[in-house]
């Protein structure tokens, strides 16, 4: 009798045992990509799935162990942040894990564990490689520091800010330019002398760098610094400026007027100076004359002009023939890709010699005609 009993007792205890076993859940964790490599500063982002195997729901809620002192982490379902989660049963939910890795870390292999917490447990291991060495600081590069050009250039140089600390800094921007010399920061195309960056943010910025007029030629250094309170980087400019350029247009006497009768004309002698410290090469000459004017130079381009030489160019000026008496302007260039120089001149046409003859020539017959028409006739 009591063996009856007891098998009857064993028998129903088994019976619960397994009716409890079969209501239990079992929550798996998965994502494919559990080992990432990162940089100091990153946010490493995984998709996991949060997969429910069992026969009814189950509320899972998460903990992260193992985590890097400073490193932080959020855990998140359709872009809200989530403290516990809801699996149907035979069915699956997917989480968002954002791992923050620090600016300042040392450079190595990191691992952290990934906790589902239900009626089961499961856990999911992470490892993150940080490929380089973390800093505290301020990052201000430049890919190009040295320009070349001449006196009237204006030198552009892109450089990076990044801001690798913790918090917002905000960045004045100075130059120490030699005397004479302007700076210009730009951000986003407008003049700036500061800027705002968050944690890991960074931004272009263009520096416009205009020579002082007249520099000599010679290389000159500009430090430029990005500071921030505690924080501050420096990038060392270097423009060289080639020399000046520079060129006048005028005459020997640097009279800028002339005579001349219609239909005819009239040599004018120019003078070319090279004024800047470069020689020029490829001096065009050209002229701007009143309609139907005629212009012809002995030469319309100088191949070489050195630095503080002279160049005498002749320029001969037709008139058309039925010119007006009056004053005309002619406009006389000479032009390099780098400089060039006007001469106005004043053209004073006057009325031909030959035609004023003339004229005299027909008041005279005029007159002895009324004489011998006079004595012929005036007695009668």
């Amino acid at each position: 009798m009591k063996k009856t009993i007891f098998l009857l007792v064993m028998f129903l205890f088994g019976g619960i045992m397994i009716s409890t076993d079969t209501s239990h859940a079992d929550v798996t964790v998965y994502t494919p990509y559990t080992g990432l490599s990162v940089t100091p500063g990153e946010d490493v982002e995984y998709s996991v799935d949060i997969i429910n195997n069992g026969s009814s729901i189950e509320n899972v809620t998460f903990d992260v162990e193992g985590l890097p002192e400073d490193w932080e982490y959020s855990i998140s379902a359709n872009g809200t942040s989530i403290q516990q989660l809801s699996v149907r049963p035979n069915s699956e939910e997917d989480i968002r894990l954002v791992v923050t890795v620090p600016l300042q870390v040392e450079k190595g292999e990191y691992q952290f564990n990934l906790v589902a917490n239900g009626t089961s447990e499961d856990m999911l291991p992470f490892i993150v490689n940080v490929t380089e060495e973390g800093t505290f600081e301020t990052n201000f590069t430049m890919d190009q520091r040295n320009m070349q050009g001449h006196a009237e250039s204006e030198f552009t140089y892109n450089a990076t800010l990044k801001n690798q600390t913790a918090e917002q800094q905000h960045y004045s921007l100075t130059a120490q330019a030699p005397q004479g010399w302007t700076v210009q920061f730009k951000a986003e195309g407008n003049g700036v002398t500061s800027i705002t960056l968050e944690p890991s943010e960074e931004k272009s910025i263009e520096v416009l760098v205009t020579p002082a007029e007249n520099a000599k030629a010679d290389t000159y250094t500009i430090p430029i610094v990005a500071s921030a309170g505690a924080t501050s980087s420096e990038i060392e400019l270097e423009a060289v400026i080639t020399g000046t350029y520079g060129i006048t247009l005028s005459t020997p006497d640097g009279n800028l007027s002339a005579d001349v009768t219609a239909g005819g004309r009239r040599t004018i002698e120019l003078v070319v100076e090279n004024t800047g410290t470069t020689d020029l090469t490829e001096i065009n000459l050209r002229a701007n004359t009143p309609p139907n004017w005629e212009v012809e130079f002995n030469e319309d381009t100088i191949p070489t002009l050195k630095a503080g030489e002279k160049s005498n160019v002749k320029a001969s000026l037709t008139a058309p023939d039925n010119a007006i008496a009056g004053d005309y302007v002619t406009t006389f260039t000479a032009q390099t890709a780098e400089a060039s120089s006007d001469a106005t001149f004043r053209m004073s046409v006057k009325t031909s010699t030959l035609w004023g003859l003339v004229g005299v020539g027909i008041i005279i017959a005029v007159i002895a005609g009324l004489y011998l028409i006079y004595r012929k006739y005036g007695r009668r």
